[in-house]
């Protein structure tokens, strides 16, 4: 069964860093694309960065040169660096697995979800 656990969020002010975690369990790892996504209150989720099987990545366009993503295949994680955090960055972060090795922007290619992690960064 695979399984997503994501971590790291929590309360940061504005212009810090927070460095969110995805561990992945019960699938080949290395074959498949990572998301992240967001949602705030009153708001659809949307997406935020993803990483492709072979390291590629994309960005939405506000998190650009702000957020890193990156993936560590030994230990079945990938990563979202945060930094320079603003007010509107605060969310409820998932992660996800998309349907096959590619990235995409859209939430339905994506087939597993954590449960969240709470990111808030007050004005």
């Amino acid at each position: 069964q695979v399984h997503l656990v994501d971590s790291g969020g929590g309360l940061v002010q504005a212009g810090g860093s927070l460095r969110l975690s995805c561990a992945v369990s019960g699938r080949t790892f290395t074959s498949y694309a990572i998301g992240w996504f967001r949602q705030a209150p009153g708001k659809e989720r949307e997406f935020v960065a993803a990483i492709d099987w072979s390291g590629g990545t994309l960005y939405e366009d506000f998190v650009k040169g702000r957020f890193t993503i990156s993936r560590d295949n030994a230990k079945n994680t990938v990563y979202l660096q945060m930094n320079s955090l603003k007010p509107e960055d605060t969310a409820v972060y998932y992660c996800a697995t998309s349907d096959g090795p590619y990235y995409s922007k859209g939430p339905h290619r994506y087939d597993y979800w954590g449960q969240g992690t709470q990111v808030t960064v007050p004005s």
